[in-house]
């Protein structure tokens, strides 16, 4: 199960990449990536 700070990190590191000049197709498939999961994270809290 994963705290709130965790997922606050999380979405914060989310940001800083998205907004970074240097994405290619590569960097925002793997944000995609990191998004699902943290989206998961969320559900399995509201879901426990």
């Amino acid at each position: 199960m994963r705290d709130e700070e965790e997922i606050r990190e999380q979405y914060e590191f989310l940001e800083e990449q998205l907004e970074s000049d240097e994405m290619n197709h590569d960097g925002v498939e793997r944000m995609f990536t990191y998004y699902k999961r943290a989206i998961g994270w969320v559900l399995e809290e509201e879901h426990i």
